[in-house]
């Protein structure tokens, strides 16, 4: 049985590279393509995700799962390995298929819509459910690391102006076919040869199919505002906005769900045990956790925007600062949902109520850009975004309370709340005196974070005195 918190730190290893690609290289970006560059490939990149879904078609979470489950049986997981292949080929087929015959018929003569489809291509090429259903969570971490340095070089070897935008396309749709192909050197360790006639990829299409409808839906509300929002819009100015603000937000998001995805095959192993306590327990420690990072993530996020965004990004970017205050309590609701929907949901195969949840999410987000984006633009997207996770949350929690007291998960972030609290008046008033620099903006995040930790312990937060008790350990050996 792997360590989940090894695995933990494998996979926050690369959120935090993940995380530092896009410091590294958006200030260089935002100032060589420009707002409108930036907001053309956002609105394009929303045009081709919607194939990239269907060419996944929730195979990667039914193939992870299932590999969990059967941790002991080598020879279970070689079968599923090529049944999940064979789905793939058929999905990515059909993917390609259905963008160019929609680029035909719209008559679109623009080249990023047909570089974009290399990020359909990738999906073929991705097995990182193999490895993540394993648990075998090292191998992807180097194999990303890898992809990741080589990314951030050729984008400042070869993007040198706002006429390179097709070429600044190619390079982040090809690195992904590139990502998946490494992983695959892996296999050869792990596959066996099976007999054709056992390999049968349409055996629990059903499943396939339900974990693929909350996907489509998740896919509404998180893709869908940016195609209405450059569909309203005059220009992809608004789009430029609303992807940069996104980005830091998810950026910070990365980190806090990156537990989501080494909890989920430890929890559907766990389930296929029949260990339901164990599950409970698995669970708690989440959505504690997830407040633990969350809270002050988002609070943080608020009162350093407006110091952060000037000198990052650079002129023209000014509106960014309150896209990123509205958006930034999407890193709470969100952490939690990743918490109900994907590690518990999923792994105990309530998929069905994940359903739910996200279609009752995408109705709400569509409506309500209806309205918000004709009237605010990218700040109704910020807006729309903010109280659509909410209702997911919120929705998710009235379906699992036949299993957890939702009171008992909103007390785990007490201290972690209070702690925030704190921390937000403390910088808010520093920042006040303190103008836009990158020496300024680390003050802020030194001096909120330092301030929170000490609340958590003069509050004697157990998670905290656990984790640096380990710490203590680590080092005194």
């Amino acid at each position: 049985m792997k360590s989940i918190s090894r695995n933990y730190l494998y996979n926050l290893s690369y959120q935090i590279l993940t995380l530092l690609t896009p410091l590294i290289t958006a200030p260089y970006i935002s100032r060589t393509l420009g707002v409108n560059g930036i907001g053309e490939y956002s609105f394009s990149y929303s045009i081709v995700a919607y194939f990239v879904l269907l060419a996944g078609f929730g195979i990667p979470s039914y193939a992870q799962r299932e590999i969990a489950y059967n941790q002991d049986d080598p020879y279970g997981q070689s079968r599923i390995f090529w049944e999940v292949i064979s789905l793939q080929i058929i999905f990515v087929t059909l993917s390609l298929t259905g963008y160019y015959t929609l680029g035909k018929v719209w008559g679109v003569d623009s080249q990023i819509y047909w570089v974009q489809s290399l990020n359909i291509v990738a999906i073929f090429f991705d097995v990182s459910w193999f490895f993540q259903g394993l648990e075998e969570f090292g191998k992807i971490v180097f194999r990303n690391f890898l992809v990741r340095i080589a990314n951030i070089a050729l984008l400042f070897l070869f993007v040198k102006t706002p006429d390179d935008l097709i070429l600044y396309t190619f390079i982040m749709g090809g690195m992904n076919v590139v990502s998946g192909l490494l992983i695959c050197l892996y296999l050869k360790d792990y596959i066996r040869r099976v007999h054709v006639s056992e390999i049968h990829p349409f055996r629990n299409i059903s499943t396939v199919i339900q974990l693929f409808l909350p996907q489509i839906a998740i896919q509404v509300y998180v893709i869908l505002d940016k195609t209405m929002l450059g569909f309203f819009a005059d220009t992809y100015t608004e789009n430029g906005y609303y992807e940069q603000a996104d980005k830091i937000v998810k950026m910070c998001l990365s980190i806090a769900t990156s537990l989501g995805t080494v909890m989920l095959p430890r929890v559907a192993f766990t389930f296929a045990q029949g260990n339901i306590e164990k599950v409970r327990e698995y669970m708690m420690k989440s959505y504690r956790f997830i407040f633990f990072l969350s809270i002050p993530m988002c609070f943080g996020l608020i009162v350093t925007a407006s110091n952060f965004v000037p000198w990052f990004f650079g002129p023209g970017y000014e509106p960014v600062a309150k896209l990123i205050a509205i958006e930034s309590t999407v890193i709470i609701t969100i952490g939690l949902s990743n918490v109900t929907g994907v590690q518990f949901m999923v792994s105990t195969k309530r998929q069905n109520e994940l359903t739910f949840s996200v279609v009752v999410g995408a109705i709400f987000n569509f409506v309500i850009n209806l309205f918000l984006i004709p009237a605010f633009m990218s700040t109704g997207v910020a807006i729309a975004t903010a109280l659509t996770e909410l209702v997911v949350t919120t929705v998710q929690f009235w379906l699992v309370r036949d299993f957890f007291s939702i009171k008992e998960i909103l007390k785990q972030c007490r201290t972690y709340l209070a702690g925030s609290i704190v921390m937000i008046f403390g910088v808010s008033f520093l920042a006040k005196t303190l103008s836009p620099s990158i020496l300024h903006t680390l003050i802020l995040i030194i001096v909120g974070g330092l301030m929170y930790i000490a609340c958590l312990l003069l509050m004697k937060d157990d998670m905290l005195c656990l984790a640096i008790g380990k710490v203590k350990r680590k080092f005194s050996h």
